[in-house]
């Protein structure tokens, strides 16, 4: 799976990605709409991470599905 088929999909996918981010609200899942970018900095900003590590989770996020 690619991030263009997450996107085009993107409320189906909400689910998949607040049960890997739980720490993530609904708000902040929705304020997202699929933009790579903006999830990473959502993960950044409530895990802590750096840039590198969030762009890595997503990745494998996206490999697993």
């Amino acid at each position: 799976m690619n991030w263009d088929q997450v996107q085009g999909n993107w409320k189906q996918f909400k689910g998949n990605v607040q049960s890997k981010w739980g720490e993530l609200t609904d708000d902040e899942v929705d304020q997202v709409e699929g933009d790579r970018e903006a999830l990473e900095g959502k993960i950044q900003a409530k895990y802590g991470k750096s840039k590198e590590e969030a762009k890595k989770e997503v990745d494998e996020f996206i490999d697993s599905l």
